[in-house]
């Protein structure tokens, strides 16, 4: 089951540094790249108002943009899924 979405792109630090933290912390997540996908691109604008990546969506229905890793570990912990 697929708990966390994360729209991001291989080119992108960020999303580089987040994917590897949430494969670290042993989370189930989706990785869609947009980069390759523009429907996917557009969803994630959809969801965030921008076109900043990456874009963690999280079971709960909210969303963080360019998240810091100690934002997303807070809302792992949040959400008890650490």
């Amino acid at each position: 089951m697929t708990l966390i979405r994360m729209y991001g792109a291989d080119w992108c630090g960020d999303c580089r540094r987040t994917r590897r933290q949430l494969n670290e912390v042993g989370v189930v997540f989706d990785y869609v790249d947009v980069a390759h996908d523009r429907v996917a691109a557009e969803e994630a604008r959809a969801i965030s108002g921008r076109s900043n990546i990456p874009v963690v969506v999280y079971p709960d229905g909210t969303h963080q943009v360019e998240p810091t890793n100690a934002e997303v570990e807070e809302k792992l912990r949040s959400l008890a899924l650490i």
